[in-house]
């Protein structure tokens, strides 16, 4: 062993010490005392040889002991010199070896107190950050900190297994730069702690990287890294991650090193689980938020393309993705899209666009099974792709179906340009599919009635004119016929015979009463100046023939669709017929116009109110006949505060009809 080892160097340097404090002791004793009692001497000498036992160990001390035999017997020429140095010699070794023992053992023990306490207040500090659920990366960074300046290393690193098998870094430590380049990512079959690790399923220590390929390999012999050890991070019983730490010195980590830094380890995975447990609760939070905010869109009722852009725009935030889109099949094999995020060229993905049958895509896919797919694109060529993903960068896509009522109706589709898509997406895109497919079922159901409804108040109406056409081109001019006959007869009556003509003639007044009764049926019935005129004369004629005074005021530009004309007018005679019966009104208004695409009607009076849709009034079937046409009818009538009834009438299709949806 060369001398400037650091043994060696200690035991020369303990020997030589000793050397002197004999020298010392003895020329010290030598001016107090030349014949100094030899008991009390041999003492004195032992007070030099004890410091280089307690502060160099048995060898310097033996050194020690040997020179103050030789001085004693030397310098103090005792009686009997040869045992007396002989016994002296066997006392001060063994006194030496002892006390040497005794204090190296005392300094191992100090020394491990000292490596237990900075390792316990390292664990409260890791402790105390886990408590108080610092983010992860915080947390990573201490952990990282603490291992490598308790046991004393170059390099420490966390890295995390990821679903493709690489382990990226999350946290690093090194000891001539703490801060070190974290953006690491270890291909799964590359030479490394992280590899060896995940093999071994538990702790590994590798004695250097000579001779083998590789970037870990690389690094680590830049570096001068001569010894690395392992350690797993086990969360929920799953392999997670690992700590490495390394080593420029090949004797720096104790064989418990591995022991010990799994105590970190148990940390990290606490504030793992922790961590997931709190991200989790956000999540189901907001996912739930999320359903909330659509399922009230979608209990609205109406259009549902407020409902499918909503959905699109919680999916890409909830899962992550870098886009999503909403589709509808199609009977010829292709798809229409209802929304869209995210996409780069947002024009190819425009509601109402078409989007023709590709493979290999997550659409088809769904299409075929009628069952969540997934597919990954990474590694493809951008040619290789299907030509909806060309230029759009994306690597891997999941899809969910949407059920109506049982059929296969469309899918949620969301896509990733860079990390796959989280495995349990497909199960939490269901909620959402099921609010869609139940948007879209309630809006079909809303449309079938409504077109149902229509339907019957379009047969009733047809019925209306044809009683009124067969009540004027049949019993009306036959009444009319007989009457001129009977004012005929009455005409040719002579003088004579007054009473005959007194009868036809009253004959005359009440068939004529009759035929203006009919007349009064027939407009009831359906109104011939509504057909022949239009809404304006219509509306004019009720308001001239209301027994209220009427102010009417009318904005109308033209004619409308037959069934809009019809509803309103029946509004309108219907609420004048009740303000004239049972509102005891002075006055009434009428104001009907055309706004934004709608008929809007305001009837109004000033009675005695307390009017209700339930009350017989016949209100209740106009309102039908108003919602059947898409409008929206509503009355207010307080007592004592006259009616108002609001009418609002669609001039285009009724909402909802001839969509994109």
């Amino acid at each position: 062993m060369p001398l400037t080892g650091s043994p060696l160097r200690r035991w020369v340097a303990g020997a030589v010490v000793g050397v002197a404090l004999v020298a010392a002791m003895t020329g010290l004793i030598w001016l107090v005392d030349p014949n100094p009692p030899f008991t009390g001497l041999l003492v004195l000498y032992l007070l030099a040889v004890l410091p280089v036992a307690i502060w160099w160990g048995a060898g310097p001390a033996l050194v020690a002991s040997v020179s103050s035999t030789f001085a004693f017997v030397l310098v103090f020429d005792p009686p009997r010199p040869g045992r007396l140095a002989a016994v002296t010699l066997g006392v001060f070794t063994a006194t030496s070896i002892v006390v040497a023992d005794l204090a190296a053992g005392l300094r191992r023990s100090a020394r491990e107190s000292e490596r237990l306490a900075g390792e316990q207040s390292a664990l409260r500090r890791v402790a105390t950050l886990v408590a108080e659920g610092v983010p992860a990366a915080d947390l990573f960074e201490a952990v990282t900190r603490e291992v490598g300046l308790l046991w004393d290393a170059d390099l420490v690193r966390m890295e995390r297994y990821e679903p493709d098998g690489t382990a990226a870094g999350v946290a690093a430590w090194g000891r001539s730069a703490p801060h070190q380049d974290v953006d690491v990512r270890i291909p799964p079959g590359e030479v490394s702690v992280a590899r060896d690790v995940r093999r071994a399923g538990g702790p590994v220590r590798i004695e250097g990287f000579d001779g083998v390929r590789g970037s870990v390999a690389t690094e680590a012999r830049t570096l001068g890294i001569r010894v690395s050890i392992g350690c797993p991070v086990v969360v929920g019983g799953e392999l997670w991650g690992v700590i490495a730490v390394s080593s420029r010195s090949p004797k720096s980590f104790p064989p418990d090193t591995e022991t010990r830094v799994a105590r970190f380890t148990e940390l990290v995975a606490t504030a793992i689980t922790n961590a997931e447990s709190r991200a989790e609760l956000r999540r189901i939070a907001d996912e739930q938020a999320a359903l909330r905010r659509v399922a009230t869109l979608a209990a609205r009722g109406g259009d549902p393309s407020p409902v499918f852009a909503a959905v699109a725009d919680e999916v890409m935030s909830l899962f992550g993705a870098d886009c999503t889109s909403i589709l509808r099949f199609e009977d010829d094999g292709t798809a229409t899209y209802l929304a869209a995020r995210g996409w780069r060229d947002p024009g190819l993905r425009r509601p109402g666009t078409r989007r023709p049958s590709d493979q290999p895509a997550t659409i088809e896919a769904v299409r075929r099974t009628r069952r969540p797919a997934r597919l990954s694109y990474a590694g493809l060529a951008d040619d290789d792709l299907p030509p909806s993903l060309r230029g759009e960068g994306i690597r891997s896509g999941v899809a969910g179906p949407i059920l109506v009522e049982g059929r296969l109706w469309g899918i949620i589709g969301v896509a990733s340009r860079g990390a796959p898509i989280a495995a349990d997406t497909e199960e939490r895109m269901i909620a959402f599919t099921e609010i869609v497919a139940t948007a879209i079922a309630n809006t079909e159901s809303r449309a079938q009635l409504a077109a149902s409804r229509a339907r019957v108040i379009a047969t009733a109406d047809a019925t209306r004119r044809r009683l009124e056409r067969d009540l004027h081109d049949g019993a009306q001019q036959r009444l009319v016929s007989l009457a001129l006959e009977l004012r005929n007869t009455q005409a040719e009556v002579p003088n004579t015979l007054p009473a005959l003509s007194g009868d036809l003639g009253r004959m005359a007044d009440d068939l004529t009463e009759v035929l203006d009764e009919l007349r009064e049926l027939s407009r009831g019935i359906h109104p011939a100046i509504l057909s022949e005129s239009g809404l304006g004369p219509a509306l004019r004629t009720l308001a001239r023939r209301s027994a209220v005074p009427v102010e009417l005021s009318l904005r109308l530009a033209k004619r409308y669709a037959d069934p809009v004309e019809v509803a309103a007018y029946y509004v309108v005679s219907e609420a004048l017929t009740n303000t004239a019966k049972h509102a005891n009104a002075t006055h009434a208004e009428i104001v009907a116009e055309e706004r934004d695409g709608t008929l809007r009607l305001l009837v109004r009076d000033d009675g005695v109110g307390g009017t209700d849709l339930t009350d017989g009034t016949g209100l209740a079937g106009l309102s039908d006949r108003v919602e059947a046409l898409g409008g929206t009818f509503r009355i207010t009538s307080p007592a004592g505060g006259g009616t108002r009834i609001q009418v609002s009438l669609p001039l285009s299709a009724r909402d909802g009809q001839g969509t994109s949806w």
